[in-house]
């Protein structure tokens, strides 16, 4: 059975944050400068996720480009929820940051209830695929409202708040690989930084220089990482190098699981794979 999500490598961060970048100012984009308006925008970039999930649910293995399509999406999508909520109905960054940490919490316990374990290296099968990328558009949700709550709200800047959170992503790699965090929460929790980390560093390239941007504006800043982005899905198309190897899944993960027979009682349709097919040794001759 094939993983239908990429495996954890360093190419895996740098398209991450790339996709949260654009996420940032696509939807800025889209919605300011296209002068579609929020709801506009967030019906055609909807539209566009559901077409683009179905594709990632009806492929059988982990393609690149559909996999990496659907996170750019979802990233825009989940930019716009947030931005839908503070901007078009007046909730506060507070409330809805609080308010996405506590569906996101749900969102995991029902998963973990469900499939008794949250990790990213065994996604197949409809449940488990859909749990994951509910995660995923809740992540982008709540590290918007997160970045926008700590850069604007909380008048920290950009490049600070992006400093901010590459050194708590910095901090999470450490409690991984040296004090022995776990693994899976050690992975979500910087995926969700991840988020408020692109948007910062989106809103620093694309903002005005009198707000604390370079002022590239959102057409230039989302041409180049969206050629980033495509330079690399590319790369690891041909390559490979992020996919999951088969033969890595581990079995007990398998559900249904095999249930065999007892070895000693036969079965016409289930071979004994418990005993060997082993030949007794014959009793030596007496020469004398």
């Amino acid at each position: 059975m094939l993983n239908k999500v990429p495996e954890i490598t360093l190419y895996f961060w740098v398209i991450k944050v790339l996709c949260t970048t654009v996420g940032e100012t696509a939807a800025d984009f889209l919605s300011d400068n296209l002068g579609l308006g929020l709801t506009n925008t967030t019906y055609i970039m909807g539209a566009l996720l559901v077409a683009a999930l179905v594709a990632q649910f009806r492929v059988r293995r982990y393609v690149p480009s559909v996999y990496w399509l659907a996170v750019v999406l979802i990233s825009i999508v989940g930019t716009l929820i947030t931005d839908n909520l503070s901007d078009n109905l007046g909730v506060s960054l507070v409330i809805t940051t609080v308010g996405f940490s506590i569906v996101l919490a749900v969102v995991f316990a029902v998963w973990w209830a469900s499939e008794r374990t949250l990790s990213i290296h065994t996604i197949y099968g409809t449940r488990r695929e859909s749990f994951y990328w509910l995660s995923v558009l809740f992540t982008f949700a709540l590290g918007t409202a997160a970045g926008d709550l700590t850069a604007e709200r909380l008048s920290v800047g950009y490049a600070l708040s992006a400093l901010m959170f590459a050194a708590m992503i910095a901090a999470v790699a450490v409690g991984h690989y040296r004090l022995r965090l776990n693994a899976v929460l050690a992975f979500w929790i910087a995926y969700i930084l991840t988020r408020p980390l692109g948007a910062s560093i989106g809103d620093y390239l694309s903002q005005p220089r009198a707000d604390g941007g370079l002022g590239l504006g959102t057409v230039v800043t989302s041409a180049l990482f969206l050629t980033a982005i495509l330079a690399v899905v590319v790369f690891l198309t041909i390559t490979r190098r992020d996919e999951t190897p088969a033969q890595t899944v581990s079995p007990d993960e398998l559900k249904p699981h095999l249930h065999l027979p007892h070895p000693h009682v036969p079965h016409p349709h289930v071979p004994d794979v418990h005993l060997p097919n082993v030949v007794p040794a014959r009793p030596a001759r007496d020469e004398g």
